[in-house]
């Protein structure tokens, strides 16, 4: 059997090895019953402590073979439920039909590309807990006004409520990463969806924010407002200015036949 997988540089892993912290990363899902799926298991660490939940089942996901491989034979007895995948190619309606949580130590160079893949399933995914660099969870947690907030701030709190949860060293890793890491959590919030065509403010958010220096009558300048006159106070301001809600007045009042012309790119 294989004592300890290797960690791939190329698929950016540091595992944890404190499992205290382990241990309190599991604690941070709120309690629930829904199914839960890890992403980028490693060597099981948070596994171990989220397979001891009574009430609740779990699939365990990880494009490394040999991470699989390891956790297949260190827990035999749940074998099936290790899935050898990349989850951002992934179709989650095959592994789940309702709701259910995400939970990971999330591999850098990707997780911002987790969290666009989890709005993609705002109706499913109710919870994340994840372990990300600190920088970038500072990101997502930040509000209007602040030079942090940013494109994946406006899409996820959109949807879900964002916790700062606390700060992780590098000496708790191997290898220790060059940066601090963080704890977050996504709570689903109560907007069922929002009150302006969602693809389209997406795109008024993206297109928005790749031009932050700009106002946003001169950022948007080529869409096709229903009331200018009546958006006057919101188009004098930059991005980071507006609020999400702030965000989706002004998408409601574009009109959608303009927005093939928009090209946002991910943060």
């Amino acid at each position: 059997m294989n004592s300890f997988v290797r960690p791939k540089k190329h698929l950016g892993q540091h595992f944890l090895k404190d499992d205290n912290i382990a241990r309190k990363i599991v604690d941070s899902l709120q309690s629930s019953v829904l199914p839960v799926l890890e992403v980028g298991p490693g060597m099981g660490i948070l596994t171990r402590h989220l397979l001891e939940l009574p009430d609740r089942s779990g699939y365990f996901m990880d494009t490394d073979r040999e991470s699989i491989e390891y956790l297949n034979e260190v827990f035999p007895k749940n074998a099936g439920r290790f899935i050898h995948a990349d989850f951002l190619k992934y179709n989650l309606d095959a592994l789940f039909t309702e709701k259910f949580d995400i939970i990971g130590n999330f591999p850098y160079n990707i997780s911002s590309q987790i969290l666009f893949k989890v709005l993609e399933h705002p109706q499913q995914v109710t919870q994340v807990v994840g372990m990300i660099q600190k920088e970038v969870a500072e990101r997502l947690a930040a509000g209007p006004g602040t030079k942090t907030y940013g494109i994946l701030s406006v899409l996820l709190q959109a949807y879900y409520r964002i916790e700062y949860l606390f700060t992780v060293n590098e000496t708790v890793f191997i290898p220790p990463p060059k940066v601090k890491s963080a704890v977050i959590r996504l709570t689903r919030n109560d907007r069922e969806k929002l009150d302006c065509d969602e693809t389209l403010f997406f795109k008024v958010v993206k297109t928005a924010f790749n031009q932050r220096r700009k106002i946003l009558r001169n950022a948007l300048a080529r869409m096709d407002y229903q009331d200018q006159a009546g958006l006057d106070d919101l188009l004098s301001k930059r991005a980071e200015q507006l609020s999400v809600q702030d965000f989706i007045l002004l998408s409601a009042s574009i009109s959608p036949s303009r927005s093939s012309s928009f090209q946002g790119n991910s943060e």
